[in-house]
Formats: C-alpha cells, structure tokens, sequence
C-alpha cells in the first residue's frame, strides 16, 4: 500500500475544502472497496479524507418519502422499520449483498459510488481500460462469465457490483450532491455511466463533488416489492442477475404501475424502462411478464461465457413478477 496522509471532515463543506487539496485526494467512507484497491495498488491516493462524521441520519417524512444521509450504514438501513414495511426491496437488496460485518461499516455513499469487482480491473498484469486508459480489455476475451450484456462497450464490459443500488433506481431515488460549485440534485438513474470509449470516467459526479444524502420518493405500492439475486453461492457472492421489482395491479387485474430494475447486467444499475412500459395496462400474467422481459433484453449481446445471463435474466423478471401478483391478489 502505498504512503497518505489523513484528514477528517467536520462537514460538508469542510470535506469539499480538504478534497481540493490535489487531484490525488480521494473521499473515505466505511473503506470497503477503496481500502481494498489501495491493497492491490489500483487506487494510490496521496490524501483520504475521513467523511463519516458527517450526517446519516434516516429521516420518515410525513409523505412517505425517506431522506438518507450518505454515511448511514447499510445495516441500520436495512434494519430501518419504514424501510422494511414500506420499501422491502431495499432491505432485501442490502441484506443479499457482501456480509454482515461489512454490512456494518459500508455507507450508503460508499456503495453507491463502489467500483467494479471485475478481476481485470484489480490485476495489474491484466489489460484495463479503466484502470488504464487506452491499454486494452483482456476480459473481452478472457473469463466473462459474470460480465456486461447490455450497454457494454468493446472498451469496457464490467458490471456495477451494488445490490442497493439496484433496488434504488427501481425507487427512482434522488442523489443530493455538494461541491466547490454548491449543491444539486440528479436522479440516481443519471449518475452512473455507460463505459463508452472512457470506462476510466463511472459517473457524472465533479472532481470535489460528495454525496451528502439520498431521497427516496414517495412510493405506496412497493410495500408489494421483492429483490431477487441470482448468484453462483447463496452467499458473499456477486449477482449473475439480479432483480428489483414492485407491482401495482388494480382489482381488474391490470397492471397500473410497475417498478423494475436489474443488476449484474451492465456498467451501472439497469432501470427497466422498456418492460415497465410494455407492462402498464397490460392484464397481470405470465404471458405479460414474458413479453415484458423479452423487449427489456432484446438488445442484450453476449459474450462467449455469459449468453446464458439473457434467458436467466427473462425467467427471473417472470418468476418475480409471479410473486408479486400472486401478493397483489
């Protein structure tokens, strides 16, 4: 590991100050993924500024809506009472992901902003365009079996490692940022990218800019939500696919509204935007949730280890789907 120095932040505004203080300085959270990079050599900061004294407080406002600081932790998040009765997929989500002692010190910010798990990417003898720009992908025709099948690049074919992640795009979960510029706010959906020719470049954050709290909106019918991992181990494994869903069918039996979201899939957690509209207004079946699954993945390219994820991922949706209806009934 290489030498830094350390400094903590009192606030905000104060970690934004001591972030400016070189390109080579890096936020520190619960420490779960940057200290491991650190190990391998992959992120040499020369500073790490501390951010947990900062707020992370789990805020139940009167419309249902959660405002969460970014240094809660994942276990009080998904212990959280609100969070369990009225958003069960986000504590579905958070317990399917890593261990419990990890649980207790990865925040909320940390996971967000987690990078990839991708074997290439943490050697140093391997080829990686992200880690190294311009230097090539050996995973493109190396061991890819829990790679990228949608919105993959011949630069980059990782995947986003976030369980949680997943299951709050699904909640359409708002990030409040602050930088030497102010504060703003963007969907989550917006902040992670596609790799493109620059996999090296995740998200849309600035350079200074920290996420200082998450909002989750409003949402009545994912109290009848799930989140489902499909994974090689039932446990301390990465997702092959995973699964966020809500459902909301009226006493028609038609679907009024629908939340859908993958992992394991792509450079950033997947928003199903394609299933859920070929969902709305649609009678609530198997035949539904099938068609559904097959336009969201009908631009899925595979790769020579993973072409079996596409047929897994359909089933999956529709086997969700199922559960959800059947507590729709």
């Amino acid at each position: 590991m290489n030498i830094f120095s350390y400094r903590q932040a009192s606030d905000a505004t104060s970690a934004v100050t001591l972030k400016k203080s070189g390109p080579a300085t890096k936020y520190l959270g619960g420490g779960t993924n940057l200290v491991d990079l650190m190990r391998e050599t992959v992120e040499k900061p020369e500073t790490l500024v501390d951010v947990t004294h900062l707020p992370g407080e789990i805020d139940q406002r009167a419309d249902g809506s959660l405002l969460i600081g970014a240094v809660a932790k994942n276990t009080a998040l998904a212990a959280h009472p609100a969070i369990r009765s009225d958003f069960p997929l986000l504590s579905r989500s958070i317990l399917a992901g890593a261990s419990a002692q990890i649980r207790n010190v990865a925040t909320v910010g940390g996971n967000i902003l987690q990078r990839t798990r991708c074997r290439y990417f943490y050697d140093n003898a391997a080829r990686c365009n992200k880690r190294q720009p311009q230097a090539g992908c050996d995973a493109l025709e190396g061991f890819n079996r829990y790679h990228a099948i949608l919105g993959a690049s011949d630069s980059c074919i990782a995947t986003h490692p976030s369980d949680m992640c997943v299951a709050l795009v699904a909640l359409g979960t708002v990030v409040h940022l602050q930088g030497s510029e102010g504060t703003r706010s963007m969907p989550l959906t917006e902040l992670h990218r596609l790799p493109g020719n620059r996999p090296e470049v995740e998200t849309e954050l600035q350079p200074d800019e920290l996420i200082t709290a998450i909002e989750i909106p409003p949402l009545g019918f994912a109290r009848r939500s799930t989140y489902r991992k499909v994974r090689d181990r039932a446990s301390y494994a990465f997702a092959l696919i995973s699964v966020a869903a809500a459902l909301d069918i009226d006493d028609a039996g038609i679907v009024r509204d629908v939340r859908l979201a993958f992992g394991g899939v792509a450079h950033k957690p997947w928003r199903a935007a394609k299933a859920e509209a070929a969902l709305k207004g649609r009678v609530a079946g198997t035949e539904a949730f099938r068609a559904a699954a097959e336009a969201e993945l009908a631009d899925a390219v595979p790769l020579r280890e993973n072409a079996f994820k596409i047929e897994l991922a359909k089933r999956t949706i529709v086997a969700v789907l199922d559960e959800l209806k059947g507590e729709n009934a």
